[in-house]
């Protein structure tokens, strides 16, 4: 396993100290590739985040520019970055963050035809982008690649979060869970609908915090629950999502 440099040591000394982390969870967070579809207010969260926890290479796809009315909430963004590439930016922010993560940006927006050749080889896939056509070709490419994906979504006052590893016979995949309905890219998105940017940010760091565990193997697995977040009143709901038999990612019946 990759070996910690004393530098690191003490950057990462706060996590290392916890017991549940130590130094075995340490490197595989520095072993670990995470790839982060979108840079918006979710991406914005954990993309400081997974750069700060120490994740080795943090691949960071996107292909859209930096416009003024996104500065609400994705805030690894500045007034001068309007009209230029998220992605690179995004991974810019990272290493200056944290000189020991290989930020990898891709300008790229990732689609039904090349969500597998993007998402190979990583060992984890969070998903914060802001259309459903995108959410369905990851969770088709991580099922079929075996790769665990959280994925979290943010509107209005409203907050998901999942982690979906497909794949087992006693685990849903996204598709699981939303179905059929949504095999287009005209659904709302924020932009129709507004968010309060407190929320993604939110929503992100729970994201993240569920990353980390899965990768540093602690904590309860809670593949396949739904984390459900109201912002108007503050609360927090779990829900268990059962696999689909007839789904057509997953299911064994399809």
């Amino acid at each position: 396993m990759t070996e910690l440099t004393d530098s690191e040591l003490g950057r990462y000394a706060r996590q290392i100290v916890l017991p549940q982390i130590g130094g075995v969870g340490q490197r595989r967070l520095k072993a670990s590739k995470v790839a982060v579809i979108g840079t918006g207010g979710i991406g914005s969260a954990v993309i400081p985040l997974l750069a700060a926890a120490g994740v080795g290479r943090l691949t960071i796809i996107d292909d859209d520019l930096v416009d003024r009315s996104n500065l609400q909430r994705q805030t690894i963004f500045r007034d001068e970055h309007v009209g230029q590439p998220k992605a690179m930016l995004a991974a810019d922010f990272a290493r200056a963050l944290n000189p020991y993560v290989n930020a990898i940006p891709i300008r790229e927006r990732l689609a039904e035809e090349n969500a597998e050749e993007l998402l190979s080889g990583h060992n984890l896939v969070l998903d914060g982008c802001d259309n459903f056509a995108t959410r369905l070709a990851v969770s088709e490419a991580t099922t079929k690649l075996r790769i665990p994906l959280v994925s979290a979504a943010a509107v209005i006052f409203q907050g998901q979060i999942g982690l979906f590893r497909g794949w087992e016979d006693d685990k849903p995949c996204y598709r699981c869970f939303v179905g059929d309905a949504f095999d287009s890219d005209d659904c709302d998105t924020c932009a129709e609908q507004g968010v309060l940017g407190a929320l993604t940010g939110t929503v992100g760091s729970f994201a993240t915090l569920m990353a980390i565990r899965a990768i540093a193997g602690i904590g309860e697995d809670v593949a396949g629950v739904l984390f459900l977040f109201e912002g108007l009143t503050l609360d927090w709901r779990r829900i268990g999502l059962p696999k689909n038999p007839g789904c057509k990612t997953c299911g064994r019946e399809s």
